[in-house]
């Protein structure tokens, strides 16, 4: 069983900054995609980007497009979710994702494991 895991989450005021991190300890994550996704009470989860294996194809939600920036550093088994500019709306769980390939990357359907999230509070 594969779990990854997150990390860097936290509270910060709007317009703040966080950097996540996403690792799995005993798994290697070359040759799979990872995602972010988001989950805010009461609402779905939702993707909010995606790298794809060796960072060949880089896909975000519109939402973020220009705030947010997805890296991996595949010699660390690392990869990583740069937030700027957060807004009070950003606020929610977040989650990495990892699988071989998906057609949709903002379907969580498509992924196969998990990490267990890591809170994003954002203050206005």
């Amino acid at each position: 069983q594969v779990h990854l895991v997150e990390s860097g989450g936290g509270l910060v005021q709007a317009g703040g900054s966080l950097r996540l991190s996403c690792t799995a300890p005993g798994f290697t994550l070359d040759d799979y995609a990872i995602a972010w996704f988001r989950q805010a009470p009461g609402k779905d989860r939702e993707g909010v980007a995606c790298i794809t294996s060796f960072g060949g194809n880089i896909y975000y939600a519109d939402s973020v497009k220009g705030r947010f920036t997805i890296s991996r550093d595949n010699a660390k088994n690392t990869a990583y979710l740069q937030m700027n500019s957060l807004k009070p709306e950003d606020k929610g769980v977040y989650y990495c994702a990892a699988d071989r390939g998906s057609y949709y990357w903002y379907d969580p359907n498509e992924y196969d494991y998990w990490g267990q999230g890591t809170q994003v509070t954002v203050s206005p």
